[in-house]
């Protein structure tokens, strides 16, 4: 899907093209390729004169290669957006390529976005851009605003994290964890500390991205401080992931805990039982032996007795459990 964004009157206007001529008519400031085609790459090869590289959403690409400026003076960024679903939460990595220098090329002062599936954070800017005249200035401003929305994005999914650990926290902290209860616990902690780390990861990328640009001299004084903005914003959600791992950790072990005690009431059962059952054993043992003069064989009496003594033997100790509470 090929869809272009235009500035006017300070809105961002979109429209989905779907064919070379209709390419030519726009002079956008913001080209977003979702999946693109190998026909809708040919379009801005012949357009632009812009070769989209091969590896452009690459996830094997090096930490150091993902940040670079070519020859010609186009800007090369490939950093990760995350989506917060819910089923399968995941980072999607989106390459952008800007031309802010030649002159010679169409694509100049053009931001080229390429991806494989729909990003929130871009759903997230068209809406603002749309309803808040002036947002955008420029390309660059695209860009900016798009790692500014990213970590807005993350810090919304943050306090989602926080309120369902609230949730897991009034199960936990209730007591009576049964089993089955604690396994579903463990299973919603194990989510929320995984989409915790994507986030801290996700965060840790757009803080890349962002110092890039600066480095690169590309923006301007006030696009500079909203750069710093967004670092210092970032620096809080390090903070606030930070604080979230411990929580998860403290609820990991509180359940780990209640699963501990659980298993040591069913130890305590056998304990007692077995406790309880070693004078019946014993007794029966002693009548068990084959000597020739034992007095109780040849009473009457001797096998009810032999019973009794064995019944009041088992009752005995489990009275006694009972009287300290050890049963309970």
């Amino acid at each position: 899907m090929l869809n272009i964004f235009t500035l006017a009157n300070g809105r961002l206007f979109q429209e989905e093209i779907e064919s070379l001529e209709e390419l030519t008519k726009f002079q956008p400031i913001w080209v977003d390729l979702e999946a693109p085609t190998l026909e809708e790459k040919r379009w801005i090869k012949q357009h632009y004169g812009l070769s989209i590289p091969e590896d452009a959403m690459d996830e094997d690409i090096e930490e150091s290669a993902r940040f670079y400026e070519e020859d010609n003076g186009e800007l090369h960024i490939r950093s990760d957006f995350l989506i917060d679903d819910d089923e399968d939460p995941r980072s999607v990595r989106v390459a952008f390529i800007l031309n802010q220098h030649n002159t010679n090329l169409k694509s100049r002062g053009v931001l080229f976005s390429i991806h494989d599936e729909d990003v929130p954070v871009f759903r997230l800017l068209r809406m603002r851009a749309r309803r808040a005249p002036g947002l955008i200035e420029d390309a660059k401003e695209v860009l900016l605003k798009l790692f500014d929305a990213d970590a807005e994005y993350s810090a919304d999914t943050l306090e989602n994290i926080y309120d369902e650990l609230e949730a897991v926290s009034k199960q936990v902290l209730a007591g009576d964890v049964t089993d089955t209860r604690a396994g579903e616990v463990l299973a919603a902690i194990a989510r929320q500390e995984d989409l915790n780390g994507r986030i801290r990861r996700n965060v840790m990328d757009t803080r890349r991205a962002v110092s890039f640009m600066m480095r690169s001299k590309m923006l301007n004084s006030e696009q500079f401080e909203e750069a710093r903005q967004i670092l210092r914003d970032i620096e809080s959600l390090d903070n606030h992931t930070a604080f979230l791992f411990d929580k998860i950790n403290f609820l990991m072990d509180a359940t780990v805990g209640f699963i501990n005690i659980n298993q040591n009431k069913i130890i305590k059962i056998f304990s007692v039982a077995s406790v309880a059952l070693l004078p019946p054993t014993l007794i029966a043992s002693v009548y068990g032996m084959n000597f020739k003069f034992m007095p109780e064989l040849d009473w009457s009496l001797g096998y009810p007795y032999a019973l009794g003594l064995m019944l009041a033997s088992a009752l005995g100790p489990m009275w006694y459990f009972r009287k300290r509470g050890w049963l309970k």
